[in-house]
């Protein structure tokens, strides 16, 4: 007997269902059933990998067959939904009106709804559940539950098979509505007046979907542990019911097993997810609980459950012969954009070209000669969408050729060189014959709109499509390609189909107008983001898993740190000799602690590893892209279905296609990525600041490529906020490299990454002269003269190919991805090519050995220039602003990341580098962000302050705008509005300084009492309030003629109070503005912080997270491309940081913010402190004799000198052994605790290296003056060298006492490179 399930949930039933779409159709071929169905909660999501999935394997199904001899028969995967029916309509939501159901439960009827299955039949079934599932979302999502109703299934029910669903059906429920009316007798059809509802419904489906209507039946008997009895014990007075009131109205029957996840053995794991949903413990008692029944059944247990109706498992059957195999995809369906009437027209181009006209047009080369025989130009014309919308098609690509010629002229002059035209002429002809001018010019309207409508910032280009001339002229980029010999063929290939793909960025703001733009131009429903689905990952399955089974979270978080973070160590390899993926399986199977675990002792640890074993990759939430936007030619529901989702960064729920990224496109649809690019709005945020202090409008696209002030910048490493030249490795070859050229800037940042960083040194002595400039073969210096000789991009090895070996286009672009992605068989087969056409032109086979080698090396890493060249664009920008308006463009950097306190500080420490002022919030002078004063500081800016909303800030710049500058804190109090400016705002205005620009005030007189004990802050906002409202009724009373003078309010006498400790006022001012702004707390111990301690705050987080052994060899080295300002992180593994470190002296200095004495379950005290230094805080405990020792110390506002060593966990005990460090488990063990003044102690001398062309008459006087008035006891050594002969001279100075002023005089001398001060 066939059978075919009908109702089946996957994981894309987000945290109900577990099942994952392989492993339901892989099952069900094995188990020999013809087809299955998808029946996914409200939504579509995972039928386009449903039919993917089964795509692949009925040709592996009819490989298989054609091997055997045997008959292939497709499996058939049936498209559907469980649909949300609305009780009343789906645009009713009314929250109040309730009623119960047969239960006697009271429900709100206008939440969720009755479930419906939904089945489509063909290609006009999937539009139309498309729509169905996408206005269920788009018009309603009520209560998050989109519902459906009556009137959209009259509209779309063509194509479509009806199922009355599981109990949660309308037929069901009203079944049990009549049966409890009855009294709770077991209803049959003679009681006709209580099932009457029920048998409208019948009909009304019946007459909708005729022969296509059935009546569902399921049996979940249970005796499992747990599971829910009552389901059953419900169907088996329903489905009596179900099946005779089918018989009676001609409806048939199927038998369906409500499926949500695969094997039976899933149940328990199920029962966990279901929780985790729910926000429940597995041991809860009132708690939703399925029948552990819903696994995915073989044909001979659905027929042994319903042996008394086999007919309900044949029509299983039926609904299959019903279902047309059909494809959803589609080449891509551009949307049409509109072209000037007086250009031309569809019709007007109809009656101007034959298709005769087209056929040579189209199947032709850029110069009109044959390049395909009548086959292949056949295919072409029918891949392109036949003769009707080959008319479109040219239409679109005359004009856009109109365009850029147009564009060309402006960027190149009036005449082209032959260069050019060539180059544009290709392109040109590239995007006609594959079918994408449409594509090019709406990219080039929303990118134009975005710069002249909107005064959104948009990016020179990014990534490949820099490389295209044609995008160069139109102006969607802004980098000319020939300049820097950019390939338009390694953005778009004409040897391959493929979709172009630009990707735009857009200053961080501007990203939304510009969507909300392209969305009113081509409509709401034919723009849509892409849907992302979060699946558990390996560690947060374990984390899901253990919270609902009460495991305690210190235990939970144990078991996670077993669990590699990237990648197993090197030395771990699979059955192929490959690195394993880091998932649950192989952990269990490479990691001894967790295997131990998993086979131990505890049963709730077992449970929990096997659980999350197989609930690890369930989807766990869906979020939107972060950049990817589709726009179409049509109503997009008609490609695919679409749904809503919150976007975290607005917080509204956005329009999202229900296929995500991987996909979507295969359905016709157009995928663009719109980018949000930070640096985008620092560089527009700059620009505003240079116009508000200066009065100069800057075109930031023009500056001069050539500006000595910015070279210099970068040669001198002072690229902190410059866009991806800042990192500590960065800075330092900058300062080797001194770069002269964009050129220069374009290759270290093609470079400066994992792999080519070797090449790094190289570069560097050649560019300088000091190791010569070879080349393999002498005319490869065409392309790599502008890298002295060093190959750097994969544009160079494409080009490379041509010149060497006569590869065309498309086959240097097949090249350089062939040794991108390593695929053997490809390079196997264009070697010979590069060596027999090379030899062809008289190059020796040895030496093209030697490049096809090297090549084979780099390419594997090898960077894409155009995308290096339109980033270094960027970065030079940013840093022709930093070297000609630093105080404006440190204002911008901090404004952008004032939510970020770590690039807050450092940027605050830029700016004291820099000798530029940050000054602490001023209601007379600062505005929304950070900004640029008459004296050049950089004033922080009033947004910034926590508690001070936007609203507050604009009532208090516009009333300073409109009457000047307020007097003192009466006169701000009597003038800002008082409703938008509350007590809590003053408050903070207050504790952050804003006020102290008021001569004779000071913050402490508001949080004290007057000599009536009332607070002042109180009184101070009561003044104002009865100020402005007496003035407010004195002007009612005026205007009405009476001419009363009001009351008049005496301001109240601010008393005189003692002043808060430095300590005390810095932390209020961090607490309200995130950092320490006036001063630090450090600074006066400074010296001792930086210079006498080895190690930081920021490195003991390192070392936490690097403590355990699977944790230090699962991580990789420190990325190269990240901003990562520890140099050294860059050069160590894990095992060699710890290594370094270990069983040394290690010191830490900073002021004690937190301590807490707490008591052991034993009775043992103990202590938890947080101890902050420049870096950062760090949280660190104290046990038994360490508290006794110590806890006297570790007090809040105390300066500390902590003394410890990284060591071997319990190293102390008497049966340690150590391990090698690959294996060992590390600890900090903290030994001592001083003031910071003891750090001193440890001070044995300070050394001065000064290079001899320094050593000048105003240097000596400085030192000899330094010297005699900070003279001490600490030894002052001076080392003399001369770079070139590289002599050194050391004698010793006078001893010196080393406080803060001599400590900053040497800092200032080492900043300017005058000297080298060295510690010991």
């Amino acid at each position: 007997m066939k059978f075919t399930h009908l109702h089946v949930h996957s994981h894309y039933s987000v945290l109900d269902g577990m099942s994952k779409v392989p492993d339901l159709v892989d099952k069900a071929i094995k188990m020999g059933m013809p087809a299955i169905a998808l029946t996914d909660h409200g939504c579509m999501y995972g039928i386009k990998e449903l039919l993917d999935y089964t795509k692949k394997t009925n040709k592996k199904l009819k490989e298989k067959a054609k091997e055997e001899g045997t008959e292939f028969v497709p499996f058939i995967p049936i498209v559907g939904v469980e649909a949300y029916c609305a009780r009343r309509s789906r645009l009713q939501r009314d929250k109040d009106l309730k009623a119960v159901n047969a239960e006697g439960k009271a429900y709100i009827v206008d939440q969720s709804g009755w479930h419906l299955i939904l089945l489509a039949k063909n290609m006009q079934g999937y539009r139309n559940l498309c729509r169905i599932v996408s206005a269920s979302f788009m018009e309603d999502s009520y209560y998050r539950r989109p519902r459906i109703d009556r009137d959209l299934l009259e509209e779309f029910h063509e194509g479509l098979i009806c199922c009355s669903a599981c109990l949660g059906g309308e037929l069901p429920q009203k079944i049990m509505e009549g049966m409890s009316a009855m009294g709770g007798e077991n209803g049959n059809v003679k009681s006709e007046n209580f099932f009457q509802a029920a048998e409208e419904t019948i009909e009304w489906y019946k007459n909708l979907f005729g022969e296509d209507y059935y009546i569902e039946i399921q049996r979940h008997q249970t005796t499992k542990p747990g599971a829910d009895q009552h389901v059953y014990q419900v169907q088996r007075e329903v489905n009596p019911v179900l099946v005779e009131l089918a018989k009676k109205h001609g409806v048939k029957v199927i038998a369906t097993n409500d499926v949500h996840f695969v094997e039976e053995e899933h149940a328990e794991a199920h029962d966990h997810l279901v929780c985790v949903s729910t926000n429940h413990f597995i041991d809860d008692e009132n708690r939703m609980h399925y029948t552990k029944q819903e696994w995915l059944k073989s044909p001979e247990q659905m027929a042994e459950i319903f042996s008394d109706i086999p007919e309900a498992l044949e029509n299983t059957q039926e609904i299959v012969d019903k279902v047309e195999i059909y494809d959803i995809d589609s080449g891509p369906i551009m949307p049409k954009f509109p072209i000037p009437e007086e250009f031309g027209t569809e019709e007007s181009y109809r009656d101007k070209f034959t298709e005769q006209d087209l056929f040579e047009e189209f199947t032709r080369d850029e110069h009109g000669n044959v390049v395909l025989n009548e086959e292949q130009a056949n295919e072409k014309i029918k891949k392109l969408g036949g003769y009707d919308k080959l008319y479109r098609i040219k239409l679109e690509a005359d004009y856009l050729a109109h365009l850029a010629y147009k564009g060309a002229h402006e960027r190149y002059g009036e005449t082209l060189t032959e260069e050019q035209e060539e180059r544009i002429k290709f392109e040109l002809h590239i995007m006609k014959t594959m079918g994408f001018p449409g594509y090019f010019l709406i990219v080039m309207d929303f990118i134009r709109a975005a710069r002249e409508e909107l005064s959104v910032s948009v990016g020179p280009g990014r990534g490949s499509a820099a490389g295209s001339v044609v995008a160069y002229c139109l102006r969607i980029t802004d980098l000319d390609p020939l300049k820097y010999d950019l390939l338009f063929e390694r953005f778009l290939n004409p040897d391959r189909i493929s979709l172009p793909d630009i990707d735009t960025d857009f200053d961080d703001a501007g990203r939304g107008k510009v969507l909300d733009w392209v969305s009113d131009k081509y409509g709401h429903t034919q723009v849509a983001h892409i849907i992302t689905y979060g699946t558990m990952a390996t560690k947060s399955a374990i984390a899901d898993v253990g919270r609902v089974q009460r495991i305690p979270l210190p235990r939970v978080n144990e078991i996670k740190s077993y669990i590699p973070d990237r990648s197993f160590p090197d030395n771990i390899k699979d059955e192929k000799g490959k690195s394993p993926k880091v998932n649950l399986k192989n952990c269990y199977k490479y990691v001894d602690e967790l295997r131990m675990l998993l086979n131990g002792d505890e049963p709730q640890i077992r449970n929990m590893l096997t659980y999350a074993a197989q609930l690890e990759d369930t989807i766990r939430q869906v979020g939107v892209h972060a950049c990817g936007v589709i726009i179409g030619a049509d109503d997009l529901t008609k490609f695919a279905p679409l749904s809503t989702v919150e976007d975290r960064e607005s917080g509204k729920r956005v329009l999202v296609t229900e296929y995500d990224g991987h996909v979507v496109e295969s359905v016709g649809l157009i995928k663009m990525d719109f980018l949000g690019l930070k640096t985008l709005t620092i560089i527009k945020e700059c620009l505003q600041n240079i116009f508000k202090a200066h009065g100069i409008s800057i075109d930031i696209d023009h500056i001069p490529i050539d500006d000595a002030e910015t070279y210099k910048l970068f040669q001198e490493g002072r690229t902190v906020g410059v866009f991806q030249f800042e990192s500590a490795g960065m800075r330092k070859y900058m300062k080797e490299l001194k770069p002269t050229v964009i050129g220069d800037l374009i290759a270290m940042n093609a470079l400066y990454r994992p792999g080519p960083m070797d090449y790094i040194p190289q570069f560097i002595r050649r560019k300088h002269g000091l190791e010569p400039v070879t080349y393999d073969i002498p005319v490869m210096e065409k392309y790599l003269k502008d890298t002295y000789g060093v190959t750097v991009y994969q544009e160079q090895v494409m080009l490379l190919s041509r010149l060497l070996a006569n590869f065309t286009r498309g086959e240097s672009d097949q090249l350089r991805k062939a040794m991108g992605k390593k695929i053997m068989a490809m390079l196997a087969e264009l070697k010979p090519k590069f060596i027999n056409g090379g030899k062809s032109n008289g190059h020796d086979e040895k030496v093209l050995e030697k490049i096809w080698a090297d090549w084979e090396k780099f390419a594997s890493y090898a960077f894409n220039k155009s995308h290096a060249a339109c980033y270094s664009w960027v970065a030079y920008q940013t840093a022709y602003l930093k070297a000609h308006y630093p105080a404006e463009f440190m204002a911008a950097n901090l404004t952008v990341a004032k939510d970020d306190i770590k690039d807050v500080t450092k940027f605050m420490d830029e700016c004291k580098a820099m000798k530029i002022s940050v000054l602490a919030p001023d209601v007379n002078e600062s505005e929304m962000n950070f900004t640029v004063n008459s004296k050049g500081d950089v004033r922080f800016g009033l947004g910034g302050v926590k508690g001070v909303g936007e609203g507050a800030v604009e009532a208090i710049i516009n009333e300073r705008e409109k009457n000047g500058k307020y007097k003192d804190l009466f006169d701000f109090l009597e003038r800002v509005n008082l409703q938008s400016c509350n007590r809590k705002t003053v408050e903070s205005l207050a504790l952050a300084g804003a006020f102290d620009c008021f001569d004779g005030f000071y913050r402490e007189q508001l949080f004290d009492t007057n000599s009536k004990g009332e607070n002042m802050l109180e009184v101070v906002m009561r003044y104002g309030n009865r100020y402005q409202q007496d003035k407010q009724e004195q002007s009612i009373t005026l205007f009405d003629g009476f001419g009363g003078l009001g009351v008049e309010v005496q301001r109240p006498e601010l008393p005189v109070v003692p002043r808060w400790s430095s300590i005390e006022r810095l932390n209020k001012e961090k607490d309200l503005i995130g950092i320490f702004l006036s001063a630090h707390p450090l600074d006066e111990w400074e010296f001792e912080v930086r210079e006498m301690c080895n190690i930081t705050a920021e490195e003991m987080h390192q070392f936490d997270a690097w403590s355990s052994p699977t944790a230090r060899n699962a991580a990789t080295s420190q990325d190269n491309d990240s901003e990562e300002e520890d140099e050294e992180k860059e050069k160590l593994t894990p095992n060699q940081w710890i290594e370094k470190r270990a069983g040394q002296p290690l010191h830490m200095g900073g002021i004690i913010v937190a301590a807490e004495d707490r008591m052991s379950q034993k009775g043992n005290p103990w202590g938890k402190y947080t101890i902050e230094d420049y870096t950062g805080s760090y949280q660190f405990s104290a046990f038994g004799e360490t508290y006794q020792r110590f806890a006297a110390l570790l007090k809040p506002n105390v300066y500390v000198y902590l003394s410890g060593v990284m060591q071997q966990r319990g190293a102390h005990m008497k049966w340690f052994k150590p391990k090698p460090v690959e294996e060992a488990e590390y600890e900090f063990a903290l030994q001592q605790v001083q003031l910071i003044q003891e750090a001193q102690k440890d001070l044995q001398s300070v050394t001065l290296q000064i290079p001899i062309e320094n050593v000048q008459p105003d240097l000596i006087d400085s030192l000899s003056d330094m010297t005699q008035q900070h003279a001490g006891a600490t030894p002052l050594r001076v080392q003399i060298f001369d770079t070139i002969k590289q002599n050194v001279i050391t004698f010793n100075a006078s001893p010196i006492r080393m406080n803060q002023a001599f400590f900053h005089w040497l800092k200032e001398l080492q900043a300017d490179e005058v000297l080298q001060y060295k510690v010991n």
